[in-house]
């Protein structure tokens, strides 16, 4: 038995539990949050992370969230500065994408604590334009801050091709909850949200990266059929991009 194996699919199933347990997604409607103070930063409640999306049907935190070297996202850059349009095109699908996260509690469900919901450009540059305004200001504040209805609108519902998210802040200033046991649980047992997505090495991402490049033809390494691309898909991306190969061999001296 490969016991490393058995560790590492525990580790996966633990922080799958661990996302779902502290992860709030809107449902269709109107749901009323508050958003809270971050604990880990008192600065901003916002907390910027990059994600590589879709390699093989899996999604990976990048590294330069923190900070940090990242090889797909090297490789994405490579690629786009090879001259080659294909090339650019690849890089832009492999380079990491923001999603920006905010500790936040659902009206109603106080009793389950603080989760961290995530968004995209437009709810952000929404959220950071409406503190930036003199007549809000901070709406994080514990006790002069403001609630924010979210409507979620499934792409049914909007005609289009993605879902839509839509935020409303609220006029009247007031305490995230009156109860100053619960205020000081919502604040204090907030979870690090490094904690939550899963960080993998250097060389764990390069190795993801030239599985989802050179997927083998029996499947072994996939873990499932949605976990896999298509071989054509990928044979289609590499063959009508001529330096994708050479740049992976270039950048990881293979």
């Amino acid at each position: 038995m490969d016991i490393e194996a058995v560790r590492k699919r525990l580790s996966q199933l633990q922080t799958s539990s661990t996302r779902t347990t502290n992860l709030w997604k809107p449902q269709p409607g109107k749901t009323q949050i508050r958003i809270l103070p971050y604990k880990l930063n008192q600065d901003t409640p916002f907390i910027e992370l990059f994600f590589h999306y879709d390699l093989g049907g899996k999604s990976y935190l990048s590294p330069i969230s923190f900070g940090r070297p990242d090889p797909i996202e090297e490789f994405a850059e490579k690629l786009k500065s090879s001259g080659n349009r294909e090339d650019w095109r690849l890089g832009k699908k492999l380079e990491a994408k923001l999603r920006t996260f905010a500790p936040v509690v659902v009206r109603g469900e106080e009793n389950q604590g603080a989760k961290f919901w995530g968004f995209g450009k437009t709810v952000y540059q929404e959220l950071l334009s409406i503190i930036a305004d003199p007549d809000y200001g901070d709406i994080s504040d514990p006790i002069n801050g403001r609630d924010v209805v979210v409507e979620f609108k499934t792409a049914e519902e909007t005609g289009a091709s993605f879902p839509k998210t839509s935020i409303r802040v609220k006029p009247n200033q007031t305490p995230i909850i009156e109860d100053k046991a619960v205020l000081t649980t919502l604040l204090d047992d907030q979870k690090d949200i490094r904690e939550v997505y899963n960080e993998l090495s250097y060389d764990e991402l390069a190795e993801a990266l030239s599985d989802w490049l050179n997927p083998s033809e029996d499947g072994e390494k996939a873990e499932s059929k949605e976990d896999s691309v298509p071989a054509s898909t990928i044979a289609s991306a590499v063959n009508t991009t001529s330096d994708v190969n050479d740049a992976f061999d270039d950048l990881f001296n293979k």
